[in-house]
């Protein structure tokens, strides 16, 4: 395990791979910060952003495409220290008061997929929804509502199922559904993991060569591998106390990268809020950037 220097997030989340830049990317929320770090030199640097950002996913042709307070942006991330936006799209009703999107990604053909949730986790407001954007048609009605805290979205290498998660302490499932890859459209939810049963909160995701799903357990100290049939198969503990995300990346795809939240806990002092680098002896699949 591989700790990235001393770069602590306080919400660090949403990392994922470029392929065309050979670059790691996450965010850090509350700081509105978007983090890259180059494969092959190493080096590190960050760009800031008006809005908190929660989610982000590469473009095709370059730039990220993000979800954050108040709808869904392009991030244009030059050598100034600020990122340029653009707003791109919103629900058709607006974030309300306290609401921003979290968990996003991009399906297999393209198509970014991002959800809301009511920031104050302690209310337990289920008003969160799923929604698709895409470069033709736009952003969608809600997919999928009564959501009190969305996470874990994640697609199979094959694409045809579109994994899903609350992360709220009330809900702690995993839901996985049939995905029609030609609409964009997901059908016929059922209970994938009850993470009730298991350490921590089901998180942030990502996908295997062999279709596994590992999600961070957050609150539990590891990250936990799922077999297409629902059955956990491998724990790998990290002594971050609540791992929030993680992505598979690197040339060969075989490094698990893995952000984390700062817990405020004593015993979590030294690790909250790291990024570390696993090779967890299996490789994952290469994301399909925006709009490719």
């Amino acid at each position: 395990m591989e700790r990235l220097s001393d770069i602590a997030c306080t919400v660090g989340e949403s990392p994922t791979w470029s392929a065309a830049e050979s670059a790691w990317y996450w965010v850090d929320i509350p700081a509105k910060r978007v983090w890259r770090l180059d494969g092959v030199t190493g080096a590190s640097r960050y760009w800031t952003t008006t809005e908190m950002v929660a989610c982000v996913a590469a473009k095709a042709g370059g730039g990220l495409i993000a979800g954050m307070e108040t709808g869904i942006f392009s991030l244009e991330l030059g050598e100034a220290e600020a990122a340029a936006q653009i707003k791109l799209a919103a629900p058709a009703a607006g974030l309300g008061a306290g609401m921003r999107f979290n968990d996003g990604r991009c399906d297999r053909q393209g198509r970014f997929w991002s959800g809301t949730m009511f920031m104050d986790m302690s209310a337990a407001r289920a008003i969160g929804e799923l929604y698709r954007y895409d470069v033709a048609r736009g952003i969608s009605a809600p997919v999928v509502s009564e959501l009190i805290t969305q996470n874990g979205l994640a697609f199979s290498p094959d694409g045809r199922t579109m994994y899903l998660s609350d992360s709220h302490p009330a809900r702690r499932m995993v839901w996985a559904f049939d995905y029609d890859i030609d609409d964009g459209v997901p059908s016929g939810r059922r209970v994938f993991a009850d993470m009730s049963a298991y350490a921590g909160r089901p998180d942030g995701a990502a996908i295997d060569s062999d279709g596994c799903y590992w999600i961070c357990g957050n609150d539990g100290g590891c990250v936990l591998r799922f077999t297409p049939d629902g059955k956990l198969d491998r724990r790998i503990d990290v002594p971050m106390l609540k791992p929030a995300m993680c992505a598979f990346g690197g040339k060969d795809l075989d490094t698990l990268l893995v952000t984390s939240i700062v817990s405020g806990k004593p015993e979590d002092a030294e690790w909250g809020g790291a990024v570390v680098l696993l090779r967890p002896g299996v490789k994952g699949v290469a994301e399909t950037p925006l709009g490719l």
